[in-house]
């Protein structure tokens, strides 16, 4: 007859012992690339719609089985002004005097509709690994099924998503690790990356879809404000295609007498406590066309997520374009990106 202790030493061993490692195995072998945390950029852009869309924002996957999306949308259907940020560059790297200058114009930064505030968009799902390939159920009213290429990158801190098919969207980019989605780098961390960043990109502008891979992203170029630290700027002395006679700029452009080709860039964090940062950027000549100071037309407002790693360092983003036209909607421009040392 076995004792009491001895009964409750066999009952331990049963019911304790194989728990705590099934339990760990189950957990690390579900989550998407060994990650729980991604910020995630995806778009509906097809030439002959007038309703395209992007989306931008986060999924949080759980060991269990779920996962949850919270999400930025900027629709055709429903069309946002852009969206003041209260940032204004200090005279540190800005001016404000006109014409040629080495120094971006001391301008009020603006970001796309929205941004400003909190996710319009939340929803919760299922998902499933097998292989290399991800796939995710949205429990909403319509059938929503997505499936990404997972990849994990050389050292091991960060989980890339490639779009594989979607039953919505055409075009997708994600980022992932275990950090929380408070965590998010200072402008001076972005400034100081080591690494070489390049942008891949998807546009809809004019009923024509245009991809550009592997841009260079010139982070370094951009200037450090001492005041406004939350900000960098640049201007770019010249370009190739943009900020033409033949491109809305016919006195001041490039291949008029004045040859001003120049593009004003502000980079801006738009919340400390999560991902949010913004790019904007516009051409010179367009508002010296307008005979304005800063330029109040059809500029480039592109939100954008940090890509941040599993030890918190900076990678990158994620973004979208969300430049609706004060026009038609045949004019305006929406793109899907990424810019990454990971790619």
């Amino acid at each position: 007859m076995r004792t009491a202790a001895a009964i409750l030493s066999f009952v331990l061993a049963i019911t304790i012992l194989p728990v705590r490692p099934a339990t760990a195995a189950v957990s690390a072998s579900r989550l998407p690339g060994g990650k729980a945390t991604y910020v995630v950029s995806q778009g509906h852009l097809k030439a002959a719609s007038r309703q395209n869309w992007v989306r931008l924002g986060n999924y949080r996957f759980a060991a269990n089985g779920t996962v949850s999306a919270a999400l930025y949308l900027w629709w055709q259907r429903h069309p946002k002004a852009r969206q003041r940020t209260g940032t204004v560059p200090d005279s540190s790297c800005t001016t404000k005097a006109g014409g040629a200058a080495s120094r971006p114009r001391a301008c009020e930064v603006l970001t796309a509709g929205g941004f400003t505030g909190g996710p319009s968009e939340k929803r919760t799902g299922t998902y499933t690994v097998a292989g290399d390939v991800l796939t995710i159920r949205w429990k909403i009213a319509q059938t929503w099924t997505e499936q990404w290429y997972v990849r994990r990158s050389s050292d091991g801190r960060l989980a890339r998503l490639d779009l594989k098919r979607s039953t919505l969207a055409t075009h997708g980019y994600g980022y992932g690790s275990n950090a929380a989605l408070g965590t998010r780098r200072a402008m001076s961390s972005v400034k100081a990356f080591s690494g070489s960043l390049r942008q891949d990109l998807t546009s809809w502008a004019s009923g024509k879809l245009v991809n550009s891979a592997n841009q260079p992203f010139g982070h370094s170029a951009f200037r450090a404000c001492t005041g406004t630290t939350s900000c960098l700027t640049y201007l770019q002395p010249s370009s190739r295609g943009a900020c033409q006679k033949s491109g809305g700029c016919p006195k001041y452009g490039g291949g008029t007498r004045p040859n001003i080709s120049s593009i004003q860039y502000y980079l801006t964090m738009i919340s400390k406590s999560d991902r949010r940062d913004t790019l904007w950027h516009w051409c010179t000549c367009l508002a010296m066309e307008r005979r304005q100071f800063c330029y109040t037309g059809n500029s480039h407002v592109k939100p954008l997520m940090q890509i941040i790693d599993d030890r918190g360092a900076f990678r990158g983003w994620v973004g979208a374009e969300a430049s609706f036209s004060t026009g038609s909607r045949a004019t305006d421009m929406l793109a899907v990106l990424r810019i990454s040392d990971f790619r």
